[in-house]
């Protein structure tokens, strides 16, 4: 009977009285709850005097063993449909278990919130939540997704209890939490519906809690399951130690070893409950700490007067005096609470070891009390405001992607050199300046970033990561077999001169002037200037090219990425080329600029309707030749009225300079093939032989328009690996091969050159970044095939991985929003 009545307390402690609903717990045998109090002072006096007798008898003496647990609680607060491919119902089931393999001990829920019904009809929701007592895991009630980015609101908060064996100290491995998606058809339903979800997971994301996280963690946690079933579904994790309690140890020994076995067994249990307490203090400090930060986050004030008046000087008054003048340590200072309870300040180091068993076991209530009223006042803050805390959460989370995700980038800056080479120049200054650059840069570029990203793979096969961060095994459970990512930042670009000694001219920016799009009932335009300051909406568009027989959803994965940087915008996937992907550039770039000035007036007319538009930021990302084709678009005259809204250009693998100097032999050849035995126009244009006159090609041309001076921001993404697109063409810059070229070819590879980043230069805009980024994927378990060899791996990797696009845009999310 009282086992049940804790179960009962533990239920019911930490819930807010005022808000209506009740947990819900699925009680199991195996599950060892925390109690709410300590024991009693009698309990407690009696259980000394029992140690204190066994001393005296050949038995290692009955002593009171200290026990704690971690509850980890898991807030699900919505289910965003991102990109599944399919419809119909779909079902998250959780579990988590210790990363050390023991699986005797697993996380077992203990209880579970409903704050707010799903925002669902009857026909889109079935059954309930369940928990299984068999592999001890937790399952939300499942829920039919019918469309694109459809939301779930799902607002539940399943606790799991998790606790080591005994005699074991505070953990120090880490903890997998388990996310698994189920899936079943559209037309199941029933018993039928929750057999077919039990088969098998269409997905899974885990994630690692590491030791340093179990005393005490508030963090955002967002699952994504698969590039296959993209979704978003915000999650936050909330961990702390609580008390578990107390219970007697006993152990024959043989009376000839009893002596040294006493004070070793002794030795050994006394260092483990100094350590829990030590544990428990930790977790009572993160845990005034994280409240702290919280509330003034979400701008609520916590009154902590209960805490200090129940915790205060006159209970500490009842521990022995020794505990109460050396255990506390009065330097510390909190500023949550105006008046610091007694026990609630940091133990000193060495001091626990000169205590007796009975001021311990105070200590160890005291300090368990504490954690758990603390808990429960975070639990009641975070019952009123989970979306608040969700905000905060999510913010800092963000903030924190950069300084974890840039172990795998390297960051550099590099300035545009101060002198061009061109064709106007005089011949020996020409000359003279060539040889130098021959001699300055003899090896291969590629070859050199190849390598030393290689240098930084090996570097973080041998690093140890060691912090409090949620670690998604995505990307930590193989460090090394992530792509590395080395970002290169183009700053002080000067302009061009004849005289090749300009330097960039800082100007003062203008004055920016907001556009204000009048929709007339004929669809016209009308743009003009208006006040900046005046509120109305930013339309944002983001068009998606394809590259060479392309689909229109090659793309998507990077397409997700962006969405989830900012989920406000518009995309388009261009279909309008798919399978004519072979013709003339100038007619894919034409259908292409009507495809984009169709969306972007569709989107203005909404816009327009439902409230005041004020400007328009387009952007476009391109995939190999999709670069070349969106570049010809924004020639067309239907463009112009759209290139002032220019924002972001993001290039993977565009060859923008063409096939000059193209050192991949075995792609050459291929080249030659589709132009001899199909002909295609699209491969004559890319190798400059639609012309007899290198002049009078049309990529030559194409780089004389003004194609990239309108963007704020241009990200040039290139792969070393990539044996598709040659490595300078695709980050627009010197090639080594040209570099001792004096024919009409070197000339006329320098004047494309100078062409395209004298648009970058160009003094209409205020504001420019440009970001050239090396991605060096790791290909060792594709083996060595045709596709590794002729480089097509990389090249292809750019559409079927997301973790790339994932580091760029969250550390420079300010180019993406």
């Amino acid at each position: 009977m009282s086992v049940i009545l804790r179960h009962l307390r533990w239920m019911i402690a930490g819930l807010n009285k005022g808000t209506p609903g009740t947990p819900k717990r699925l009680y199991s045998a195996d599950v060892r709850p925390v109690p709410l109090s300590p024991l009693s002072q009698q309990q407690q006096l009696q259980l000394l005097k029992s140690y204190y007798e066994s001393k005296s008898e050949h038995r290692k003496p009955k002593q009171p063993m200290l026990e704690a647990v971690h509850e980890i609680s898991i807030y699900i607060h919505r289910f965003h449909n991102l990109d599944l491919f399919q419809q119909g119902w779909y079902q998250i089931k959780i579990t988590m278990r210790w990363e050390d393999g023991d699986n005797g001990l697993l996380g077992t829920p203990s209880r579970v919130i409903q704050y707010e019904a799903p925002d669902l009809g009857s026909e889109d929701v079935y059954g309930v939540w369940r928990i299984d007592d068999t592999d001890h895991s937790f399952s939300t009630q499942p829920f039919r997704i019918k469309y694109a980015r459809q939301d779930i609101l799902l607002s539940m908060m399943v606790s799991f209890n998790l606790s080591r064996s005994k005699h074991e100290g505070p953990s120090t491995s880490g903890v997998i939490l388990k996310f698994e998606l189920f899936y079943a058809p559209i037309l199941e339903n029933g018993t039928s519906l929750q057999a077919s979800m039990d088969a098998s997971p269409a997905a899974v994301h885990q994630f690692r809690l590491p030791s340093k996280a179990l005393l005490g963690l508030h963090s955002y946690c967002p699952v994504h399951f698969d590039v296959f079933h993209a979704v978003l579904v915000d999650v936050s994790v909330h961990i702390s130690l609580l008390k578990g309690g107390v219970y007697t140890s006993s152990q024959k020994v043989p009376s000839e070893s009893r002596v040294d076995e006493d004070n070793d067994n002794e030795d050994y249990d006394q260092a483990k409950q100094e350590m829990l307490i030590k544990a428990l203090s930790s977790a009572r400090d993160i845990l005034l700490e994280e409240l702290q930060k919280i509330s003034k986050a979400i701008n609520q004030c916590i009154d902590f007067t209960d805490f200090t008046s129940k915790f205060d000087d006159k209970q500490g008054s009842q521990f022995p005096l020794s505990a109460d003048t050396y255990l506390m340590n009065d330097k510390t200072s909190r500023e949550v609470p105006s008046k610091i309870p007694n026990g609630t300040k940091k133990l000193e180091d060495g001091v626990l070891q000169s205590q007796c068993k009975d001021d311990l076991l105070q200590l160890y209530h005291s300090l368990g009390n504490q954690v758990y009223y603390l808990w429960s006042m975070f639990m009641r803050l975070h019952r009123t405001h989970k979306t608040s805390i969700m905000d905060f959460l999510r913010e800092q989370w963000a903030t924190d992607r950069r300084a974890e995700w840039s172990i795998w980038m390297v960051h550099s800056k590099v300035e545009m050199p101060h002198q061009y080479i061109s064709s106007d120049i005089d011949s020996s200054s020409y000359h003279g300046s060539r040889r130098r650059a021959s001699v300055m840069r003899t090896e291969d570029p590629a070859q050199t970033a190849a390598m030393r990203a290689e240098l930084h793979r090996r570097s973080i096969a041998q690093m140890r990561i060691n912090s409090r961060s949620i670690q998604d095994m995505h990307i930590f459970g193989d460090p090394s077999r992530i792509p590395i990512v080395i970002v290169e930042r183009v700053v002080n670009a000067p302009l061009r001169s004849t005289s090749g000694n300009s330097y960039f001219i800082h100007r003062e920016p203008k004055e920016a002037n907001s556009l204000l799009v009048e929709t007339h009932s004929k669809g016209t335009k009308k743009i003009h200037a208006g006040n900046p300051s005046q509120n109305g909406r930013v339309l944002k568009i983001v068009v998606f090219v394809h590259g060479f027989q392309g689909h229109h959803l090659d793309l998507r994965l990077v397409r997700n990425q962006w969405l989830l940087i900012d989920p406000k915008i518009e995309f388009l996937m261009s279909e309008v080329n798919e399978e004519k992907t072979a013709g003339d550039f100038r007619e894919m770039g034409l259908r292409l600029a009507q495809e984009v000035t169709s969306f972007i007036k569709k989107k203005m007319d909404k816009a327009s309707r439902s409230g005041n538009l004020k400007s328009i930021k387009l952007s476009f990302v391109g995939h190999s030749i999709g670069n070349i084709i969106l570049r010809t678009a924004l020639t067309e005259s239907i463009m112009e009225p759209y290139l002032r809204f220019l924002h972001t250009y993001v290039s993977l693998s565009g060859p923008h300079l063409g096939y000059l100097y193209s050192s991949n032999s075995l792609f050459n050849s291929g080249l030659w093939l589709l132009k001899k035995l199909k002909g295609t126009p699209c491969i004559h244009q890319l190798t400059f032989t639609d012309d007899p006159d290198l002049r009078n090609t049309f990529l030559y041309k194409l780089c004389k328009q003004k194609t990239l001076e309108n963007f704020r921001n241009i990200i040039l993404l290139s792969s070393p690996q990539d044996g598709y697109v040659p490595y300078h063409s695709a980050r627009i810059e010197m090639c080594q091969a040209s570099s001792g070229d004096n024919s009409k070819k070197g000339k006329v590879f320098l004047e494309m050159l100078n062409d395209c980043l004298d648009q970058i230069r160009a003094q209409s805009s205020e504001h420019r970044v440009l970001m050239r980024c090396d991605v060096n994927f790791d290909t060792t378990l594709q083996g060595r095939n045709l596709n590794t060899i002729i480089g097509r791996a990389a090249h292809i990797e750019f559409l079927e991985s997301d973790t790339f696009a994932k580091f760029i845009m969250w550390s420079f999310p300010e180019l993406f929003t």
